[in-house]
């Protein structure tokens, strides 16, 4: 079995690539192709749309193929990769469709992957402290290529060479990471053979919740670049406005491990939802650039703790076998968020010429299924449909006792 701090390691740089790139590279790199004239924004938001589609048919597929879990992230990873330095080899919108959506499919299949095997395994060490080193990996990513894509635009490098060299850099990160010995993984999916898996119930507080975060975030994600620009339209800080979003979603995994010896990962989940939500509104209430800012703190200081908080609380509710399923399930309706929240953006702005609208509606939706989250009671794993389960006992091992109640795109 690899040791603990390899296969955090490795999960870091899986999410890294798959993610911080795969999913995000696309945000600072919009600006380089519009400067080439290449693209507009109208196109720039076609393109968000088809990733967002490939990205929730990623989650939703996830579970169900049957491929061995290396292999398939593999596929996910190398695959990643090869899209990433393909958006530099045509200048057709409908070849960058198609590679933006293979990329979001990509991304959702390592997240969930990364999101089980990873972190199951880490568990299975007695390792968990570990566990927001992984998820750090988006963050990193995220200013990882935000920072390349500022020095692409110094070096007045074209948009096309730009992401030639991003994707050969990720295509070399691939092979490593598929080559390196990282976390035991079964032979085939657990439900790729006849029998199947027993099933435990979705949570749909959880699902539901988790859906208003993708589609809450995801507003700021898209159209905070905008806004600042909007306000400091020649400003040189505008270059590092993405890697201090992928720095913020970096450190908040680390920053948080201390306070889940105390709390549960479902409260903690709910309390960062709730500051995403208060985040949402600040460039309301206060129309200034340093709203702005704070806002992308607020959002990408919690988003990725909300992803990790998550993932740890399918894996609380989910039978040993049946986590991947409810982690694809949280992915899914979190890929369904970011297809609805930019359009409800674009339509409001069309209504009202300014975001105003959409980050209100956004915050509500968020803060009010942030108390759902939390409300009522909550089955502890070995509660969960006990009827079906071999043994109540069997879920013993997912109870984390150290104060951590709630334990898994995503």
């Amino acid at each position: 079995m690899a040791p603990p701090v390899r296969i955090a390691l490795l999960g870091l740089l899986s999410l890294a690539l798959a993610m911080g790139v795969g999913r995000f590279a696309f945000t600072p790199m919009l600006p380089m192709m519009r400067a080439d004239g290449i693209t507009d924004i109208a196109g720039g938001g076609r393109l968000a749309a088809v990733h967002f589609i490939g990205y929730w048919l990623g989650a939703v597929m996830a579970s169900r193929i049957p491929l061995a879990p290396r292999t398939h992230l593999g596929i996910a990873l190398i695959g990643t990769g090869i899209c990433t330095a393909a958006m530099g080899m045509t200048e057709f919108e409908s070849g960058w469709a198609v590679l933006r959506f293979l990329a979001g499919l990509f991304s959702a299949w390592a997240l969930v992957l990364v999101g089980n095997y990873f972190i199951k395994s880490l568990k299975t060490s007695a390792s968990t402290a570990l566990e927001g080193w992984v998820f750090a990996g988006v963050g990193a990513g995220i200013m990882a290529a935000g920072m390349a894509s500022h020095g692409f635009t110094q070096m007045a490098l074209t948009s096309s060479d730009a992401w030639l060299v991003l994707g050969g850099a990720s295509l070399a990160l691939a092979i490593v990471l598929c080559v390196v010995p990282g976390p035991e993984m079964p032979a085939r999916k657990a439900d790729a053979g006849g029998a199947s898996p027993v099933r435990s119930p979705l949570d749909l507080r959880a699902v539901t919740a988790y859906g208003a975060v993708g589609l809450g975030y995801v507003i700021p994600a898209t159209y905070l670049p905008v806004m600042a620009r909007e306000m400091l339209p020649a400003s040189s800080m505008l270059g590092w406005s993405w890697p201090v979003f992928g720095l913020a979603a970096a450190l908040s995994t680390l920053l948080v491990a201390p306070l889940r010896r105390r709390f549960s990962d479902r409260g903690i989940w709910a309390v960062c939802q709730m500051i995403l939500a208060g985040g949402l509104l600040l460039p309301v209430a206060f129309p200034h650039m340093a709203a702005v800012i704070a806002s992308g703190l607020c959002v990408g200081g919690t988003f990725m703790v909300i992803t990790m908080t998550g993932m740890k609380e399918a894996h609380r509710l989910a039978h040993a076998d049946d986590a991947m399923r409810h982690i694809a399930v949280l992915t899914g309706a979190f890929a369904a968020g970011q297809i609805i929240g930019p359009v409800l953006a674009s339509s409001l702005y069309a209504m009202a010429g300014d975001f105003s609208l959409s980050l209100v509606a956004a915050s509500v939706l968020t803060g009010v299924t942030a108390v759902v989250l939390i409300s009522g009671r909550h089955q502890a794993p070995g509660a969960i449909d006990q009827s079906t389960l071999p043994s109540a006992s069997s879920q013993s091992p997912s109870i984390r006792t150290s104060g951590s109640s709630a334990k898994v795109s995503g």
